[in-house]
Parts: structure tokens; sequence; C-alpha cells
């Protein structure tokens, strides 16, 4: 079984696109997914890369396209729910974090479909602590014991490496995926993905 490494940060749009698109990539092929929090602020910064909306701001057409293309790729997928944080965009660091310890606590991926929903179909102010601590509850996540593990060292020093080892491997936004080594970056690299996966 081939597996899909995913880099994962709550903070983009397009990261949330692509897990709901994933599952039919993944049912199609077979192929399974290893989700990998890292920090997208420590990429931009570490590689000199700018989100969109700051890289595009004085190229009005740029931005528009990104607008159409964010909802072709919705139409193409039968994607619903999608609802614009009006805090973006958001710091995630204390959610990202959280994902490391949830990682080691084992349920990602339970804290990955509630950190989602948070920020992109019911979406709330994800950089606040206690709007955090809130609404993981109401997903029904051990908040107390992410939060306590979040601020271990051992925690913050593996969102970091984690960062860091992305970046050496070529990686400088999200979402991003690597498939047997190779980087895939981007919402409409999926379809090469599967190719990728359905050819070995």
């Amino acid at each position: 079984m081939t597996e899909i490494e995913y880099l994962i940060d709550f903070a983009s749009p397009n990261a949330w696109l692509t897990h709901k698109a994933l599952p039919g990539l993944l049912e199609r092929t077979g192929a399974s997914v290893r989700y990998t929090p890292v920090l997208l602020g420590g990429l931009f910064k570490l590689t000199g890369n700018q989100a969109p909306m700051i890289a595009y701001a004085d190229i009005p057409n740029k931005l528009a396209y990104e607008g159409r293309e964010f909802e072709r790729f919705i139409e193409r997928h039968g994607i619903t729910g999608f609802q614009f944080n009006p805090h973006f965009p958001v710091n995630t660091l204390l959610l990202m974090r959280m994902a490391i310890a949830a990682d080691a606590a084992g349920v990602l991926p339970a804290f990955i479909e509630a950190g989602f929903h948070h920020m992109w179909e019911d979406p709330k102010n994800m950089s606040d602590a206690a709007i955090i601590a809130g609404a993981l509850a109401d997903s029904g996540l051990d908040v107390e014991g992410l939060l306590a593990a979040a601020a271990t060292p051992d925690v913050k020093a593996r969102l970091i490496a984690n960062t860091d080892d992305a970046v050496a491997r070529g990686a400088f936004g999200i979402p991003s995926f690597f498939v047997r080594g190779e980087l895939y970056f981007g919402k409409n690299t999926l379809d090469d993905i599967e190719r990728a996966v359905s050819a070995s």
C-alpha cells in the first residue's frame, strides 16, 4: 500500500479543500495517508514565501483568478460546507502544537476533523486559547490534556523539527504532499498524486 504524507496546517483554506477531496483518492487507489503537522508561518519564514493575498496584493486579476480556481475545485469535487473564516489569517501556533500532542496521543484524525471544522465550516478565531478549548471540547477531545502537552518542550520542539524537515525536503507552503519522497504542492496536484499512486 502506498502512503501519502500530507503536510498539514489548519491556516490554509486550500488545506481544508484537499482534506475534503482526499478520501475519494484514497478509496480509488487503496493508498493510505499520514498527516504531518507543520507550521505554515514557519514554512513561509524559512523559505521567503508569502500567502497569495500578500504575494498578489498588487495583482487584482491574479487574486480574482485564485478565487475562481477555488470555486472550480469545490464544484469539481462536490464539496459543501465551506465558510470563509472572518478572522483570517489565523495564527495557528497553539493549534498546531496541539496537533503534535494529538498525534502522540493517537487522536490526530479526530483532531484534524475538529480543527478543520472549527476553522472553515463553523469558523471561529482559532488563535484564541479559550475559543480553541471550547471548540475542541465541543468536538469531544481531551482539551486539558492536549493543552498541557502542547506547552511541553518536547511538543514545541517536534513542531519545529517537522517544519524544518519539510523545508529541507523542498516544501514551501500548504497543502504539500510527499509520495515516495516526491513533493507535490497545491490542491490541483491531487490528479498527479493519484496517477503516481496508481502507477506503483
